[in-house]
């Protein structure tokens, strides 16, 4: 059924973290409401909101960096295309940075 897409660990990795990220949030959500607040985003969000535009923002990342793969292997002259773990890293770090200050 899913013979079409490549599963690679790092992208397994990915979606792994989304779901569990998706199930924390709602039983935080169930606990404790959240309020909005406005951060460096240009609207005021909640958790969820901010979630949502961090797993997008992540999404887009992945994207570029999968699009971008032999482009940067050109580039830096390497002999194989950059790790996607590359890509999960600096997609988690974008996620927190939204998730703390927007």
């Amino acid at each position: 059924m899913l013979d079409w897409m490549v599963w690679t660990l790092p992208t397994a990795v990915f979606f792994i973290c989304i779901a569990l990220m998706l199930a924390v949030m709602t039983i935080w959500e169930i606990r404790s409401p959240c309020v909005m607040r406005k951060g460096f985003l240009p609207i005021p969000t909640t958790r969820g909101d901010r979630l949502f535009i961090g797993l997008l923002v992540a999404a887009y990342i992945n994207l570029a960096f999968l699009g971008l793969g032999e482009v940067i292997m050109e580039w830096l002259e390497l002999s194989d295309e950059p790790s996607l773990w590359i890509s999960v890293v600096v997609s988690a770090a974008v996620l927190v940075l939204i998730m703390r200050r927007g």
